[in-house]
């Protein structure tokens, strides 16, 4: 079959083999913000070979949509900048791709070998900048163009997923590429046997097993669930992993984060079993547990809290399915299991007084209405102090309905990963709940929101301060503008970007303004002054 290129009656270059092959791999949205050079050529090349290009605001930001989409397709997400400024302020969306372990290919313009010999405007070593938050970077001449791109393929979808760079010079991106299609990685092996036998004895001779699922296992809640089941054992789940089992299971135990709300029902476990989580994903507290554990993961971590009883390195659905056919029952009751739960959200509970807006209500409102509308909304979360009721409070069914940066916790995140998970799943509602200090660090990208009209509606937990850091500064004295700010008007700076706009600060209020945004099709934000009194109450139940 004749290429794109060929059928629009122009000749092959590299930048229309770069993007034949982000196709062949899956990849189905280009987000970047160009600044000439290979970009041009890379977003032409994209038109014709069909693969829509959206502009973003900010680097950042596009490298955070790519991530979310890549979660949500779960295939490799894409972003094109340009050279020096582009791929600095692209850093921190790499970094985040990094650390939540999302496969994001980092398209660059480069300098040519004439320019190096004179150029020093917007140049450093791109390289080096990135060389320490990606898999794999290469600089392609253009006939090597397919090679390239499938060893950063292979790289980025390897068994610890994440970021990679492709240089792209303007002069290679219109050289005649070489011959050859871009190969999938070959999937990951499945675990041994012999650590799969360690396994299973240590499981069967647990009588209280807990299991602990973490972002590797998304991509295997039906074995997990069934593991769960067979051993009547509950499950906790970190962020990244919230879904994999369903809030409304009785197996639910909650959220894990290496905290302390977690600890009373962790520490009556005899043993351990990690399914797919990433010491990455939980807080920088020493590990609080006695108990012997079963590590199932797709790598052995270079580094981590506990020294596991047994190893299982490899696909971790193929090594949950091997123990689930072993599993007999636990001597875990339900009941004591949805208690501890409850006691759990009982101690994160921070509803607001009177008719003011909590943060917990920020979170039970916007669900409540969205049922009311028929709606199954995926909801994105910014770092913040804002994130303990919108992952303790939003009922999650499947994987990725919450999306979250765990591993780095950048701020500035939510409204970016909800344009770029809205556009991963057309015509489906996304909540991005933020902070005002997150949403501050991204007003562009509502525009972003606009101009594709996405069904996004930003509820921005707004006190004019940042609150977690505030909550952080333990006995310090700062000067009052250290943390706080005078609150912006968020929905006037909405309007004025295309979005509508609201600013609520009572229940009353807040519903009718989550009614009205939830029947808009485009985006909407709503600005509530939140009631934070109950953040430190939080922190201290969450974390200890």
């Amino acid at each position: 079959m004749d290429s794109p290129a060929s059928r629009a009656g122009l000749a092959a270059t590299a930048a229309d083999a770069l993007a034949e092959g982000l196709l062949g791999l899956g990849v189905t949205r280009l987000f970047g913000m160009p600044g000439g050079g290979s970009s041009l050529d890379l977003i032409a090349a994209s038109h014709r070979a069909g693969l829509p290009f959206t502009l973003a605001r900010t680097e950042t930001g596009a490298a955070i949509m790519a991530s979310a989409h890549a979660e949500v397709t779960g295939r490799p997400g894409a972003l094109l900048v340009t050279r020096g400024p582009g791929v600095a302020s692209a850093a921190n969306g790499i970094a985040h791709a990094d650390l939540d372990r999302a496969p994001v290919l980092l398209v660059t313009d480069g300098f040519t070998a004439a320019q190096t010999s004179y150029v020093t405007h917007q140049r450093f070593d791109q390289m080096a900048l990135m060389a320490p938050i990606v898999r794999a970077q290469r600089a392609t001449t253009g006939s090597d163009i397919t090679g390239c791109l499938e060893a950063l393929a292979a790289a980025m979808l390897g068994p610890c997923a994440g970021p990679a760079v492709l240089e792209l010079t303007d002069e290679a991106a219109k050289r005649p590429p070489g011959d050859g299609a871009v190969l999938l990685p070959a999937p990951l092996a499945p675990a041994d046997a012999a650590s799969l036998t360690a396994a299973r004895a240590l499981l069967a001779a647990a009588r209280r097993p807990v299991i602990i699922a973490g972002l590797e296992a998304r991509d295997a809640a039906t074995p997990l669930r069934a593991l769960a089941t067979s051993l009547g054992a509950p499950v906790l789940v970190t962020y990244k992993a919230k879904g994999v089992v369903p809030d409304d299971d009785p197996l639910l135990g909650g959220i894990f984060t290496g905290g302390a709300a977690e600890a009373p029902l962790v520490s009556d476990a005899d043993l351990i079993l990690l399914a797919g989580l990433d010491p990455v994903e939980l807080i920088p507290q020493p590990w609080r547990y006695g108990a012997s554990v079963i590590d199932i993961a797709r790598f052995a971590r270079p580094l981590h809290y506990l020294t596991p009883a047994c190893l299982v390195v490899g696909d971790v659905a193929h090594a949950l399915t091997a123990l689930a056919g072993a599993a007999g029952p636990s001597a875990w009751d339900r009941a004591a299991i949805g208690a501890a739960r409850s006691r759990v959200l009982a101690a994160l509970a921070a509803p607001g007084a009177g008719d003011a807006v909590g943060p917990e209500r920020v979170v039970t409102l916007a669900q409540e209405a969205c049922g009311r509308a028929g709606l199954h909304p995926r909801v994105t979360v910014d770092a913040g102090a804002h994130m303990f009721s919108a992952t303790g409070f939003w009922r999650a069914e499947a994987p990725n309905d919450l999306l979250i940066s765990n591993g780095l916790a950048t701020m500035g995140y939510a409204l970016p990963a909800a344009i770029g998970a809205a556009l991963a799943e057309p015509g489906r509602r996304t909540l991005a709940f933020t902070g005002d200090g997150g949403l501050a660090m991204c007003l562009g990208e509502l525009a972003t929101a606009a101009a594709e009209a996405l069904p996004v509606t930003v509820i921005v937990f707004n006190d004019a301060a940042l609150s977690l850091i505030d909550l952080k500064k333990a006995g310090r004295t700062l000067p009052g503008s250290s943390l706080g700010y005078a609150a912006p008007d968020f929905a006037a700076i909405a309007r004025g970007l295309g979005c509508r706009g609201e600013t609520v600060a009572d229940v009353a209020g807040y519903r009718a303004a989550l009614g009205a945004a939830l029947a808009t099709p485009g985006p909407t934000v709503i600005d509530v002054r939140i009631d934070a009194s109950g953040y430190a109450a939080q922190l201290a139940a969450a974390r200890g």
